[in-house]
């Protein structure tokens, strides 16, 4: 009914647990970027079919899967090694599985970041969300950022009710650090994109959050001292206070990976300048 793909690059640790929220599949593909820990033999011991891809970005390895993976079912969920499938996701995911002319050909995914035990259900931005379920014949990426996006406009997106459970800090707060000191200088490149673009006050203001959302980041890049803003806004306009001890070092670390953006932005404005 429904196949999963989890990407994975040295990911022992979490994927037992991602491998365990989606026993209910009969389809688990396990795309790899040539981990050198025990995640290939984790996944072939729990039934797990693996695929090998030099990593190049998330979007790449997404569409890779999609093109090459030859899935057994006509749905596709796309999962990182360190989120989990809850009982009431599965639920979701597999009722637009059993309908055959479901209203959305993809779905956007929110996600439960959790933090110190703690989910953060304020600082974490939530609901944030990426489309991650969807047909395996209209489930395409394309790269925005660090990340990924969806290639549907947005009135061709469904948007599920139930969440994925993200441990983004499960391999330690210096393995998150040096991951986004990576992801810098991918958001860096975007904002030099989006300040190329012009300022639409219709997608700030839009009632889709997503959109919403997108609009309000295409105003940050337009805004000074961003770290400090991305601080209140997570902390205290988003109440980030709500969530404890857990919101407010989140929100320390948000601000601190907008000044690694900052300054890779910086360097490449320079580049640019020195170029032109």
């Amino acid at each position: 009914m429904i196949s999963v793909v989890i990407l994975t690059m040295n990911e022992a640790a979490n994927l037992p647990r991602c491998l365990a929220s989606v026993e209910w599949s009969d389809d688990v593909v396990v795309l790899d970027s040539g981990s050198t820990d025990q995640t290939i033999a984790i996944a072939e011991r729990q039934g797990a079919r693996t695929m090998l891809r030099q990593f190049d970005t998330f979007a790449g390895q997404r569409n890779h899967a999609m093109e090459h993976a030859r899935f057994r079912n006509p749905w596709v969920l796309h999962l990182d090694a360190d989120e989990v499938v809850t009982d009431a996701l599965r639920q979701e995911l597999q009722s637009i599985a059993l309908v055959s002319d479901a209203a959305y050909p993809v779905y956007r995914v929110p996600s439960k970041i959790i933090l110190m035990g703690r989910w953060l259900k304020h600082a974490g931005m939530y609901p944030a969300y990426q489309v991650r379920f969807g047909r395996a014949d209209a489930l395409r990426f394309i790269d925005h950022g660090h990340g990924q996006r969806e290639v549907q406009p947005a009135e061709k997106v469904g948007t599920l009710l139930n969440p994925l459970d993200h441990y983004n800090f499960s391999k330690g707060i210096n393995d998150w650090f040096a991951r986004h000191l990576r992801y810098a200088e991918y958001e860096a490149r975007q904002m030099l994109a989006e300040l190329a673009q012009p300022l639409r006050m219709g997608d700030v203001l839009s009632m889709d959050a997503t959109i919403r959302r997108r609009g309000l980041k295409r105003l940050a890049a337009r805004m000074p001292i961003r770290p400090t803003l991305r601080f209140v806004y997570s902390y205290v306009l988003r109440r980030g206070f709500l969530d404890g001890l857990a919101g407010l070092q989140y929100a320390r670390m948000l601000a601190i990976y907008q000044q690694f953006i900052d300054m890779q932005l910086r360097e490449l404005s320079e580049c640019f300048g020195k170029r032109e």
